[in-house]
């Protein structure tokens, strides 16, 4: 479950006042809204890189509101991926494994287990370099969820991508909620996008959001 209750967010001259959210344990929530309006910054507040002034946050019925975003238990997939252009697709997924001192049989079972369910299994020795928008969005993906977070946080992940790439992307993260069962909040302004994959949809318009549950 993400649970943001009345928070209030200062960013510079820019402030969000009184913003609540739920997005309830394994389902897919969408927040949409105009460039500027603010989506990142409640993003940035869930994963804490940005502290709220007042209200709570709360993941899976836990406090994280003071919390070092790397306790927090949240895969994040930010719009251009991050990816280290020097490691390769493997390393990437393994990444987040090696620094939390998972063994070694253990990791590659789970690398092997991820590459499958993304479909990028012949792409585990190349680098970034040369892989397509889409498969570069796998490979942040994967490196996300390599860990099994309780959260997935995604911020505009498929805004680069063109239309058949986007349909496949959106076909590919139904899939992911399916089969890992992880609570996701995806930040985008594409409405096709999030009717294809919203369980909960928030718009954020004038500093205030509204939210529309599909049954």
């Amino acid at each position: 479950m993400i649970k943001v209750e009345n928070i209030s967010i200062r960013a510079g001259e820019f402030a969000l006042d009184d913003i609540s959210l739920r997005v309830p344990a394994g389902k897919y929530g969408v927040l949409m809204g105009k460039t500027g309006s603010g989506k990142t910054t409640i993003l940035e507040s869930i994963l804490g890189l940005r502290s709220v002034t007042s209200g709570r946050i709360r993941l899976a019925d836990e406090d994280v509101t003071h919390l070092n975003p790397a306790v927090r238990g949240i895969g994040y997939v930010p719009q251009d991926g991050a990816l280290f252009s020097r490691m390769s697709v493997r390393d990437h997924l393994a990444f987040a494994l090696h620094i939390r001192h998972v063994d070694r049989k253990t990791t590659e079972e789970r690398v092997r287990e991820l590459a499958d369910m993304l479909h990028i299994t012949p792409l585990l020795e190349r680098t970034p370099l040369g892989l397509s928008g889409g498969e570069r969005q796998r490979v942040a993906l994967g490196r996300a969820l390599s860990f099994r977070p309780r959260v997935l946080c995604l911020d505009e992940p498929l805004s680069a991508l063109d239309t058949d790439t986007r349909v496949q992307m959106c076909e590919l993260l139904n899939d992911v909620r399916r089969l890992t069962g992880v609570t996701t909040l995806h930040v985008t302004h594409n409405l096709d996008e999030a009717e294809r994959l919203a369980d909960c949809l928030f718009r954020l318009t004038d500093g205030k959001i509204e939210t529309k549950t599909n049954p």
